[in-house]
């Protein structure tokens, strides 16, 4: 498995962890998270059980949109441009990595006001699975801007300042000469 389908594996997986405290007991999740203990409302509970279900499709949407879970019978889901799902892999990693960094700044903003140490350690698994997918996005994709194999930018201004090249520069010099 590579880093790319790690990466969709790991983003449904977090969102189907959170999801399912919310949908099988609303009341514990607003008990917990309201400073007085109390019953919540019809409206507090339809929230929690609504955001359950959305962070539930969300996982499933970006696992079947990023060719994690293959909807046809070939077993090998790629970037590439022949692939039918291609649209959809990069913008959908994209969303998911933007999803991922702002829930990390909420959860670090909500632990840093001396909320739950728990908010923390969801900061803390946004930005790494942030960080995955941005690194996806680099490297992982076929329209990435930095070389697999050297590492280098891709894009027409590489150069090798201050380094010069001598071996390829004498290749290129027989080469004219014949």
């Amino acid at each position: 498995m590579d880093v790319y389908h790690g990466y969709s594996y790991g983003t449904a997986l977090w969102g189907a962890l959170q999801s399912l405290p919310l949908l099988a007991s609303p009341t514990m999740i607003v008990t917990l998270l309201s400073p007085e203990i109390r019953e919540p409302s019809p409206l507090e509970i339809y929230l929690t059980r609504g955001l359950g279900l959305t962070l539930l499709c969300f996982s499933i949407l970006s696992l079947l949109l990023t060719g994690a879970i293959p909807l046809t019978s070939s077993l090998r889901a790629t970037t590439a441009e022949e692939d039918p799902r291609a649209p959809y892999t990069v913008p959908t990693l994209g969303i998911t990595m933007a999803y991922h960094a702002a829930t990390m700044m909420l959860t670090y903003a909500f632990g840093a006001k001396g909320h739950s140490f728990t908010y923390y350690i969801a900061a803390i698994v946004e930005g790494a699975l942030a960080a995955v997918g941005l690194w996806c996005m680099l490297f992982a994709t076929n329209n990435g801007r930095i070389s697999r194999k050297t590492g280098a930018d891709t894009t027409k201004g590489t150069s090798g300042f201050p380094f010069e090249n001598k071996e390829h520069t004498e290749r290129v010099a027989t080469k004219k000469e014949l």
